[in-house]
C-alpha cells in the first residue's frame, strides 16, 4: 500500500463526497461501500465529522471567516489529509503517532481497521485490491476539494467528486430528526456559501458528478458513482503539475487573502460605526430599536458586500501571483465600496431616530 513503492502498487483514489449537511452522503457512502465490496475493493468511509473534535466544526456563523478560527478549523482538515498520506506510506503506523494530530484516534483506528482487514477481499489478493477513500465531508468551497486534489495528484492516486443536490428545506428537515441536529442557520449560511464543483471554471475538477439527492437514490445514480470511481482508479493524476492549474490554484490563494483581509475590515468599519451610532448625545442619541436595526442592516450589507467580492476575485484572471500584486490596495479599492454604504446606513439610522 506504500505509495513510494515501484510499480505493482494497488491503484488508489480518492473520492469526495459533499454537499449540505443531510444531503445524504453518509448513506451514499455506506452504498458505494456494499458495491466495492461486490467488486472486491478495499474501501472505507473518511467521517470528518467523527474525526474531528465538535468544537472545530460549529464556530458562530458570523465568526467563521474570522482568521484565528478559520486557521484553527483548517489545521483540523488537513490533520485528516496527513493521516490518510501516512497510511498510503506505512499502513502500520500506529494510532499513537497520530495522537497529536487534531484527530479523533478511535475514529481513525476504525478507517484502517476496515482497509487493513477486508472481509470481502481474498486475503492473498489483499494487496492488489484497488484502495478506495470515500471523504465524507461538506467541502463547500472549492479549496477545500483542492487540497484533496493535491495530494491525489502528489502521489499519483486517482481523484473524483460526487456532489449531492439537495434543496435547503430537505436537508433541514432531515437534519431535525437526527440525534442531535445541528443549528438551522448553519445549514441556511452554508447553503448561501456553497460553491458546487464546476469543471467548466476549474479543470481540476472534470472528474465530478452531480446526484439529486432530494429524493431517494436509484440503481443508476449508485452505477454512475460506481463508473466515476473506476474511471478514476484507471486513469490516476499525474504528478506533473499542470501550469493552467498552477495558476488556478495561485489565484485561489491570493483571493483567499484578499477576501479575509476585507472581512476583517469590514467588521472594524461596522464596529466604527456602531460606536459612532452610541456616541450620540441629547435628542441625536440612537435607541436600542434604532442600534439593533443599525447591526442588523450593517452586516446583512456586509455578507452581501462579501459575497460579491468572493465572486469578483474568483472569476478575475488577474489574481495569479500574490507577490506581483500590491494586495494591501486592492483590499482598500474594494472596501472602500463598504464604507460608503455604511456610512449611508449609519446616517439613514441617525436621521430617522431625529
Amino acid at each position: 500500500m506504500a505509495a513510494g513503492e515501484d510499480g505493482g502498487r494497488a491503484p488508489v483514489c480518492l473520492c469526495v463526497l459533499c454537499g449540505l449537511p443531510a444531503a445524504g452522503k453518509s448513506s451514499l457512502g455506506l452504498t458505494v461501500l456494499s458495491t466495492a465490496a461486490q467488486l472486491g475493493w478495499r474501501a472505507t468511509v473518511v467521517p470528518y465529522d467523527d474525526l474531528i473534535p465538535g468544537q472545530a466544526f460549529h464556530p458562530r456563523v458570523e465568526e467563521e471567516e474570522d482568521g484565528a478560527m478559520h486557521t484553527e478549523w483548517k489545521s483540523h482538515r488537513q490533520a485528516v489529509l496527513q493521516c490518510i498520506e501516512l497510511l498510503l506510506k506505512s499502513p502500520e503506523v500506529s494510532a499513537e503517532l497520530l495522537s497529536g494530530r487534531q484527530i479523533n484516534t478511535a475514529a481513525w483506528e476504525q478507517c484502517v481497521r476496515v482497509l487493513l482487514q477486508p472481509e470481502a477481499v481474498d486475503p492473498s489478493q489483499a494487496d492488489r485490491a484497488p484502495l478506495l477513500f470515500l471523504l465524507d465531508d461538506n467541502f463547500y468551497y472549492p479549496s477545500m476539494r483542492y487540497e484533496v486534489f493535491q495530494l491525489a495528484r502528489k502521489y499519483s492516486l486517482g481523484f473524483c467528486q460526487v456532489y449531492l443536490h439537495c434543496d435547503v428545506e430537505s436537508c433541514i428537515s432531515r437534519n431535525q430528526q437526527r440525534p442531535e441536529p445541528i443549528p438551522t442557520e448553519v445549514i441556511l449560511e452554508m447553503g448561501k456559501r456553497l460553491e458546487p464543483p464546476n469543471p467548466q471554471k476549474n479543470s481540476w475538477e472534470t472528474q465530478s458528478i452531480s446526484l439529486n439527492t432530494t429524493d431517494n437514490l436509484s440503481k443508476l445514480d449508485i452505477q454512475r458513482v460506481t463508473e466515476l470511481i473506476s474511471s478514476a482508479l484507471r486513469n490516476p493524476l499525474s504528478p506533473v503539475e499542470d501550469n493552467t492549474e498552477q495558476k488556478e490554484a495561485d489565484r485561489l490563494k491570493c483571493a483567499t487573502s484578499v477576501f479575509h483581509q476585507a472581512d476583517q475590515a469590514c467588521r472594524r468599519l461596522i464596529s466604527e460605526a456602531m460606536r459612532t451610532a452610541r456616541g450620540q448625545t441629547g435628542e441625536n442619541q440612537v435607541s436600542s430599536e434604532h442600534m439593533r436595526s443599525l447591526a442588523s442592516q450593517l452586516n446583512e450589507s456586509k455578507a452581501t458586500f462579501l459575497r460579491s467580492l468572493r465572486e469578483q476575485l474568483l472569476q478575475d484572471p488577474s489574481f495569479s501571483q500574490e507577490e506581483d500584486m500590491d494586495v494591501e490596495r486592492v483590499v482598500k479599492s474594494a472596501v472602500d465600496v463598504f464604507d460608503r454604504e455604511k456610512k449611508e446606513i449609519l446616517l439613514k439610522i441617525i436621521y430617522d431616530h431625529k
